[in-house]
């Protein structure tokens, strides 16, 4: 029997034993099998949505945005083509300055925080016109306006003085040019910067007002107080007066008090008047206290 032919080849039933192993069916079906487990997870992933609190969800599909917000919590969502995009409706902070004038026409820097945030009827509204957060487009222009109309009509000295007269009118003059469409809390004026000459100019007439001020002051007090010293010797030579008709009227009176005052010692016998008539008076030579003089 002669061997076969080199390029012969086997007849089917004499196949090697482990040709069976080298299929690769079987590997193309687990490859296939672990694709569709992922596109199923990734699907799954992407058909939910989570809004997460302070925040409303803008739902856009296939560029498309909703007429609706979307409140906070759980839900599902078409996969691949929707895309939640949240918006926040907690109140947010930012700065805002402003390089203003004067009435005065001096160059007067406020730097203000700005306190505001998103209405909820608002979100879709604001998303669509400026993709979510509106600040540098909608609040800090309108605010630095606000500013320098308030400031325009103060002098550089009143807008020192004058900061929550200029925060209470720049809020108003904000809110009402950005609407009701976003909502102004609170205008916070942190920081009034001045040229270095204006403030030595400010400084230095706000000493001299105090100065004049403290000169006033002292001028009325020593009015007051002469005006007073003139009052009480008219008082006192109103009193003597009254005293001495008083004692015109009735002689006997000042003997009464001469005795009183006396100390039963050493008398002195004094007349009664001037022309040494009438009954003389007694009078003592030394103190109550003291002895008495021969």
């Amino acid at each position: 029997m002669h061997p076969p032919h080199r390029n012969q080849r086997p007849l089917p039933g004499n196949a090697p034993p482990h040709a069976n192993a080298m299929n690769p069916l079987p590997l193309v079906r687990i490859i296939g099998f672990g694709v569709l487990i992922f596109v199923l997870l990734t699907i799954s992933a992407t058909g939910t949505y989570v809004v997460e609190p302070g925040t409303r969800g803008i739902k856009v599909t296939l560029g498309k945005t909703a007429d609706q917000f979307l409140p906070e919590g759980f839900g599902f969502k078409s996969p691949l083509i929707t895309t939640i995009v949240p918006v926040s409706i907690r109140q947010k902070t930012q700065s805002v300055r402003a390089e203003c004038f004067s009435s005065d026409l001096q160059q007067v820097i406020l730097d203000s925080r700005v306190l505001y945030r998103v209405p909820e009827q608002a979100v879709v509204e604001i998303y669509k016109e400026f993709a979510g957060d509106p600040f540098d487009s909608l609040i800090a222009p309108r605010v630095q306006e606000a500013l320098k109309e308030v400031t325009a009509l103060l002098t550089a000295e009143q807008i020192v003085k004058s900061r929550e007269e200029i925060k209470q009118k720049a809020l108003a003059a904000a809110r009402l040019k950005i609407g009701t469409l976003l909502k102004v809390e609170d205008i916070v004026v942190r920081n009034i910067d001045l040229s270095k000459e204006l403030e030595r100019a400010i400084e230095a007439k706000m000493v001299a007002e105090q100065q004049a001020a403290q000169a006033r002051f002292t001028q009325v007090q020593t009015q007051i107080e002469a005006e007073t010293a003139i009052i009480s010797a008219r008082g006192e030579a109103e009193s003597i007066k009254v005293r001495g008709d008083a004692l015109k009227l009735n002689p006997a009176f000042l003997r009464l008090k001469l005795v009183e005052k006396w100390n039963g010692k050493s008398p002195l016998v004094v007349p009664a008047d001037a022309n040494n008539t009438g009954a003389g008076l007694l009078l003592p030579l030394g103190s109550a206290n003291g002895p008495a003089t021969p």
